[in-house]
C-alpha cells in the first residue's frame, strides 16, 4: 500500500485489488465513473470494474482513482502485455498522483505475473491520452515510471512500455522457426 501526503496529513492511499474485485467495489467504481461522466453505460462500467488493478481512496474511504488492465497483444508490438488505463476523479487531478499510482499498478501486476507458473505478460503498456503528459514526457526512457517509448498508437498517441524485471520475448506458437526441408540437388 502506498500513501501520498496533502496538507501534512495522509489523505490518499493506493490499494491493490487485482483479481479481488468484490460486488461492493464494483458498485463504487461504477458510481465514480458515472459521477465523472466517464463510463455512463453501466454494462461497460461493470465489465471495466472487473479489470481493476488498484484503487485510490481518500481519508474518508472514497475512491478518487482507478487503474484497470486487460491482457492483450498490440499487433505492432507482438508481445502479451497488460494494456493499462488510468482514471482519476476530477477532484484528484493535479495532485501529483499519476506516477505513484502508475508505479503501484506496475508493481502489483509484476508481482502477480511473477507468481504464475508461466508468465503471461512482458510488462504494462500505456497509451498517453493526456496531451499535457505527452508534451511533458519526451525522453525515450522515463526513469520515474521505468517506461520506454515504443512508438505511436493508431490514434497518434505515444505508446509507453514498462517491462517487468527479467521479462523475455515470448514467441507465439506459430512463430517458432521450423526446419525447412533441404532441396535436393
Amino acid at each position: 500500500m502506498h500513501a501520498a501526503q496533502r496538507g501534512g496529513q495522509v489523505s490518499m492511499e493506493i490499494v491493490p485489488v487485482w483479481k479481488k474485485v468484490t460486488p461492493e467495489l464494483s458498485s463504487e467504481l461504477i458510481a465514480m465513473w458515472a459521477r465523472n461522466s466517464a463510463l455512463p453505460d453501466p454494462t461497460r462500467a461493470a465489465e471495466r470494474a472487473q479489470q481493476a488493478v488498484a484503487v485510490g481512496r481518500d481519508d474518508e474511504g472514497r475512491i478518487w482513482g482507478v487503474g484497470t488492465a486487460v491482457l492483450g497483444i498490440v499487433p505492432s508490438f507482438g508481445q502479451p502485455t497488460y494494456l493499462y488505463r488510468q482514471f482519476f476523479d476530477v477532484g484528484a487531478r493535479g495532485l501529483k498522483q499519476t506516477m505513484p499510482f502508475l508505479n503501484a499498478i506496475r508493481d502489483t501486476l509484476e508481482a502477480y505475473n511473477a507468481s504464475l507458473p508461466k508468465p503471461e505478460s512482458v510488462g504494462v503498456m500505456i497509451e498517453l491520452q493526456n496531451d499535457d503528459m505527452a508534451v511533458r514526457y519526451q525522453d525515450m526512457y522515463e526513469a520515474e515510471a521505468k517506461a520506454h517509448f515504443i512508438g505511436w498508437s493508431p490514434r497518434g498517441r505515444q505508446l509507453r512500455m514498462m517491462y517487468f524485471k527479467d521479462a523475455r520475448i515470448m514467441l507465439p506458437f506459430d512463430a517458432v522457426p521450423r526446419k525447412r526441408p533441404v532441396a535436393a540437388s
